[in-house]
């Protein structure tokens, strides 16, 4: 497996097979905000899921996959850093505003700063296109946010700063998902990063998560939570490993934003799951940031 994905690596195969793991990123991406967002705080639930993966990955990491070459450690720290920044902003969003408030917004902001900073880092560049498209989709996130401002009745108190979490949540996005890739790309074996890249991740909200659980009044009962634990874990593997897979074969940037169709998945799941108020104008608003990525896909 891994000799044929490094063989495709930009090849017309890898583009069509990066395409379809960003799709995949998409949706997987879409069903792990709603586990953290769902029925539990968002900071157990991240706790759960991470240390879910982290002993998952450990195995792997330590006695299956090729132990990193020494320059991975400086870039495994940068990636420890950056991802802390992410996962602490986007549980205090959470805690502020609704999933198909919060979501959306977070998602849709990334694509632009992954786009400009794959430019620098990657050397990659956007046809007039696919900036139409960057541009669609921005249009659809900030009108979002807009008919949020103005109309949502839940969280009024709130939303400004749910709001303003999800925007700067979003350049963590950018960040975290440029620099991967350049982890990713980094090591020979891809699977050596996804393996040690779980692993370490996994430590840091734990603990954070075990000082909330102890300091509540009526804490969840533990079975649910840790069950809510392993499937996040599961679905976390499987999105971020396809998300990173699509940037190592293809261009990050269209990855970044074809990833952003998960906003169409998010109101589905928003309105069917979490029972939360979607309405057709936010649906529509949705669906044009989805439209944004397939326009970058399509002017390629």
């Amino acid at each position: 497996m891994t000799d044929w994905l490094i063989s495709i690596e930009g090849t017309e195969t890898g583009h069509h097979v990066a395409l379809g793991l960003a799709i995949l990123a998409a949706l997987l991406h879409a069903v792990f905000g709603a586990l953290q967002k769902g029925r539990h705080d968002p900071w157990l639930t991240r706790g759960a899921i991470d240390a879910s993966y982290g002993l998952m990955a450990a195995p792997f990491a330590l006695f299956v996959v090729p132990w990193p070459e020494p320059h991975m450690w400086p870039i495994f720290a940068t990636v420890f850093v950056i991802h802390i920044g992410y996962k602490v902003l986007q549980a205090w969003a959470y805690t502020k505003g609704d999933y198909t408030v919060v979501y959306p917004v977070v998602r849709g902001t990334g694509p632009l700063f992954t786009v400009i900073g794959a430019y620098f880092l990657f050397g990659e560049t956007f046809t007039a296109v696919q900036w139409l498209g960057v541009g669609v989709l921005l249009a659809g996130i900030y009108g979002l946010a807009a008919y949020n401002l103005r109309y949502l009745q839940t969280n009024r108190d709130t939303l400004h700063l749910a709001l303003t979490l999800a925007v700067i949540t979003g350049l963590f996005v950018a960040l975290y998902t440029t620099y991967d890739a350049y982890g990713i790309r980094a090591t020979a074996n891809p699977f050596t990063f996804l393996a040690w890249f779980f692993m370490i991740d996994g430590i840091f909200m734990p603990p954070i998560a075990y000082l909330r659980y102890k300091r509540m009044d009526n804490p969840p009962t533990l079975a649910p939570l840790a069950l809510r634990g392993v499937i996040g874990g599961v679905v976390a593997f499987l999105s971020f490993g396809s998300i990173m897979m699509a940037t190592r074969l293809d261009k990050v940037g269209e990855a970044a934003v074809l990833r952003e169709t998960s906003t169409v998945f998010a109101a589905i799941i928003g309105w069917l799951v979490l029972k939360e108020t979607v309405g057709p104008r936010r649906i529509a608003l949705m669906a044009l940031i989805a439209a944004g990525a397939v326009i970058v896909e399509m002017g390629g």
